[in-house]
């Protein structure tokens, strides 16, 4: 049934927008939102999702935030925006601090009509207090299969949305993501209080995208990769691997060969990635080799090709990774080097995020051992028990759903203040009570050198304020240029809603869950291998996944073209020397403390470090890595043998 949609729309999309009709799906969700209900939308890459939020933020009364962990699709999109005259914000990491009181002071103004923050920003207790101030016409949420726990990036503090949005009475909610199977989507639904009319999936498959698989071996795989950017016509190109050091070898390699190349990974600092994505978006003949961290969010239609020089490490980030070729409808090759050998270091990525079973009971008697109300700092609680930051919040999340843990607001331990005015300067702005709210609360810090530090709990205590008044007052003294605020030492409330009858038979539910986790993750790369060696229409496979099948063969994939499947090279057994061994008991017995079991062992002969493992520098010990080649499991029946 097609839904109502205002006139003001239409002509909003040709005025600000310059388009005389809606892409596939966008009129039913723009349509949603304006009747004032909530939505889901499963559109593919460079489907127009963003369309989805910026339109009916032009139209909508309030502020509108839009949930991103993209700081390039922020960039981009606030760029393409101004170009067309819609001012639009955003807060990141990379904002100085001139661009962050500037954004702040037009949400706290109510001028800001679209914001877009990464998710860790709900974090920040000035923002959720300035936010909480103003009308929320739209919170629309990008990539939102990371809310899901069936979904392939799951990422707590996506959760931790749902409960902002109806905290701030969010008048309406946009769901958006490329990649969501029916259990994803009707978990985001569910979470959401999304109905089933108002979710609009348009489908997965893109006739312009040629899908190729080829089975290589490591060593074959460098000359058949220059062998195909020499045969094809010179376009963009990206080239997705595994590992950062592997990034900068095969772009160096074609480098060497004479193409226009350049690496990209998380491992770079920051103004060297804005540098080589402002290159890549303004070249014609570009090639950027890059880990995971690259590609998602960049406004380039023209991407020719997307190679895999590595498989990826599951299905949907395979489809996400293609999404980005051929965005303006003409024909781009989507190109897989099939070794099965890459296969042991996403394994060992996986078995490297399920922690330890001395970790898990370590992680229950610490949050258990603490009064109802408590907080923590997750760093310090990550390295204590040895679990990785992003599977800790992960644990902590689960303990939330199930009604262990109430979260509380984030906040600050440290705050530092430094005075770009005298302190009579600054109080001679202020009258009567305000003035006198100041100068005690002046009087509650200690000076270092040049800063000033508060302890903004003992400074509420002895002013008899609550604790949000003195935030807000340095905040706003912040802002108006009289302090510069320096704030550090994220720890996070929690309150104890009830307790295991028995830690250790509630840590072993956690690693019976853990161990759930682990297998789901190893089904999803086997999937990968699965479709690679599918004896039938690839596209129409992947499609299916995402709940489209074609209803023919498309006619361009690898099996199409020639009727059969690829052939994997089978894995050679590699087996730990004796001596590798010996060395590894001596390392055990000189480390105990953090060698704990054979699995922290096998970590480090795999290669997979952990906070204990990096603390104690066994990174740099010439055993680590030296299992790298060999499945962890393998390793670690050894040990245990």
């Amino acid at each position: 049934m097609e839904v109502n949609l205002p006139e003001a729309a239409p002509a909003a999309l040709q005025k600000y927008f310059g388009f005389d009709q809606f892409r596939p799906g966008q009129r039913d969700v723009i349509a949603h939102l304006l009747e004032g209900k909530s939505a889901a939308a499963v559109f593919p890459t460079g489907g127009g999702k963003s369309l989805c939020y910026q339109l009916p933020a032009l139209l909508l009364e309030g502020l509108t935030i839009v949930v991103s962990p993209l700081i390039a699709l922020m960039k981009d999109q606030i760029d393409a925006l101004a170009a067309r005259g819609i001012v639009a914000r955003r807060l990141d990491s990379s904002l100085d601090l001139e661009g962050y009181r500037q954004v702040m002071g037009e949400i706290r103004s109510g001028e800001l009509r679209l914001l877009y923050v990464a998710p860790e920003r709900f974090n920040n207790e000035r923002f959720r207090h300035a936010i909480a101030q103003r009308r929320i016409a739209l919170f629309a949420i990008d990539e939102a299969h990371c809310i899901s726990e069936w979904g392939h990036n799951f990422r707590p503090d996506y959760l931790k949305l749902v409960q902002f949005a109806k905290s701030i009475q969010a008048e309406r909610v946009l769901a958006l993501t490329a990649t969501a199977t029916r259990a994803v989507l009707d978990d985001i639904c569910r979470v959401f209080e999304i109905t089933p009319e108002c979710t609009v999936n348009t489908g997965f498959y893109r006739a312009n995208l040629a899908l190729h698989a080829t089975a290589l071996t490591p060593t074959s795989r460098d000359s058949y990769c220059l062998e195909q950017m020499a045969a094809r016509p010179k376009g963009p190109a990206i080239v997705y691997v595994t590992l950062q050091k592997t990034a900068e070898r095969v772009a160096e390699l074609l480098a060497n060969a004479g193409h226009a190349s350049r690496h990209y990974h998380a491992g770079m600092k920051d103004h060297e990635r804005s540098e080589v994505q402002e290159w890549f978006i303004q070249s014609d003949t570009a090639i950027v080799v890059a880990t995971i961290a690259f590609g998602m969010g960049i406004d380039k239609s023209d991407i020719r090709y997307v190679y895999h020089y590595n498989l990826p490490k599951s299905l949907e980030n395979y489809s996400q990774e293609i999404g980005r070729a051929g965005r303006d409808g003409e024909n781009s090759i989507c190109h897989l080097f099939a070794c099965a050998e890459d296969v042991i270091p996403l394994q060992n990525f996986i078995y490297g995020d399920t922690p330890a079973a001395a970790a898990i009971h370590s992680f229950v008697e610490a949050i258990f051992s603490h009064p109802q109300d408590f907080d923590i700092s997750l760093f310090e609680l990550s390295r204590q028990c040895d679990i990785r930051p992003l599977v800790l919040r992960t644990l902590l999340t689960g303990l939330e759903l199930n009604g262990y843990l109430t979260g509380g607001t984030p906040f600050y331990s440290d705050y530092q203040f430094k005075p770009l005015k005298s302190s009579a300067e600054i109080l001679q702005q202020f009258d009567g009570d305000r003035r006198e709210f100041l100068g005690n609360l002046f009087r509650q810090s200690t000076r270092s050198k040049i800063w000033f530090k508060i302890d903004l709990d003992e400074a509420a205590a002895n002013m008899q304020q609550p604790r949000k008044r003195l935030v807000d007052a340095l905040d706003y003294l912040g802002e108006i240029g009289l302090l510069e605020v320096k704030v550090s030492g994220v720890r996070n409330r929690y309150r104890i809603e009830r307790r295991p009858e028995s830690n250790q038979t509630f840590a072993q539910e956690l690693i019976e869950a853990a161990a759930q986790r682990e297998q789901r993750e190893l089904g999803r790369l086997q999937q990968v291998l699965d479709w690679i060696l599918l004896d039938g229409c690839q596209s129409s496979a992947l499609s299916a996944r995402f709940e489209n099948p074609l209803e023919q063969p498309c006619g361009h994939c690898s099996w199409c073209r020639q009727r059969k499947p690829v052939q994997l090279n089978e894995l050679a057994a590699i087996t730990l020397e004796p001596a590798v061994i010996e060395q590894a008991r001596q390392l055990q017995l000189a480390k105990p403390a953090v060698l704990r079991s054979n699995v922290e062992l096998a970590r480090v002969l795999c290669g997979v470090s952990s906070p204990a493992i990096g603390r104690a520098k066994l990174t740099s010990a010439a055993l680590f890595g030296v299992a790298e080649a060999i499945p962890f499991q393998a390793v670690l029946d050894q040990l245990n043998q």
